[in-house]
């Protein structure tokens, strides 16, 4: 037998409400639906290069190397269940509950065991459907735009560690309140009332008027724009007219950047008009050279 002391992110989802779903279903039919769920979720780990360590039920324990993988590998587990959910693609709407810590532990023979593991199996039980849940301790490891949507949720005795702190990571716009960000006034200074914005990404381009006022940008095939950029939501940022004005809302983890005149806006979980022409970066900060860019032009 061969061991290894490490640190991971030790993640556990399961599905909630699972054995109501054995009695609607019966057995067969349950067994699919719980199946489709965890090969989704199995996915979703191998997109953020997770190990699967094992599955359990209606529940799969998985590890990632650092603390900001899990919470994006998390919120993708609930939007990509959201979007399968809205496509039918499971014969009925399926809720996952989700936990995570990040800490010491022990690899050994492809199973892990340890501090983290006990305290992440505590996170899940912890959470409700559709919820995030981590430690304080955890959410501290986190870049700053991240810590952002995390809020306090209660303290929990875990036998071994004692008293600790739970947060909840809100992974979804809904949950948030979206304040109203502006590009510099130099920017939108000579920019008019806009009736028409021409989005273009790569070969396609889709304008936005009266008669189409909204659009949904992101990673998800679903999209009325797929961006294939790795760091994108799947629904990223939703577009829309209103009163004559373009309005960016971002929905995102990672962000939206925007840049325009020479000036760069970050948005997060907040919304910005759309002014003049410029570039759109799903994810990734224009420091970073992305190379997926969708360009904007406003025309009066």
């Amino acid at each position: 037998m061969s061991s290894k002391a490490s640190k991971l992110s030790i993640l556990f989802a399961d599905i909630s409400g699972s054995t109501k779903l054995y009695d609607a279903l019966g057995d067969e039919r349950a067994r699919k639906v719980v199946a489709t769920t965890l090969t989704l979720l199995s996915d979703v780990v191998a997109r953020y290069k997770g190990t699967v360590i094992k599955t359990i039920g209606d529940e799969i324990m998985c590890t990632f190397d650092d603390a900001e993988i899990a919470t994006k590998a998390a919120c993708d587990m609930q939007e990509s269940l959201d979007e399968a959910n809205e496509g039918g693609a499971t014969e009925v709407p399926v809720n996952i509950r989700v936990g995570y810590h990040y800490g010491p532990c022990i690899q050994e023979d492809g199973d892990v065991h340890g501090d983290a593991v006990n305290v992440a199996a505590r996170m899940a039980a912890q959470a409700k459907a559709r919820q995030i849940i981590t430690t304080a301790e955890t959410a501290k490891l986190l870049p700053s735009m991240l810590q952002s949507s995390t809020r306090f949720v209660d303290h929990a005795f875990i036998k071994g560690k004692g008293e600790m702190e739970i947060v909840e990571f809100i992974w979804k716009e809904d949950d948030v309140t979206t304040m109203s960000v502006d590009l510099p006034s130099k920017v939108a200074a000579n920019v008019g009332q806009a009736v028409q914005l021409r989005l273009e990404y790569r070969d396609i381009a889709l304008v936005l008027n009266s008669t189409r006022e909204m659009a949904v940008l992101g990673r998800s095939p679903t999209c009325d724009i797929a961006v294939a950029e790795t760091q994108a939501s799947r629904q990223h940022i939703k577009i829309e007219l209103r009163r004559d004005k373009f309005f960016l809302i971002d929905q995102s983890t990672n962000g939206t950047w925007v840049q325009s005149g020479g000036v760069q806006a970050v948005v997060r979980r907040e919304e910005i008009q759309l002014t003049g022409e410029g570039l759109i970066s799903l994810g990734r900060a224009m420091d970073d050279n992305p190379q997926e860019l969708i360009r904007y032009s406003l025309q009066g």
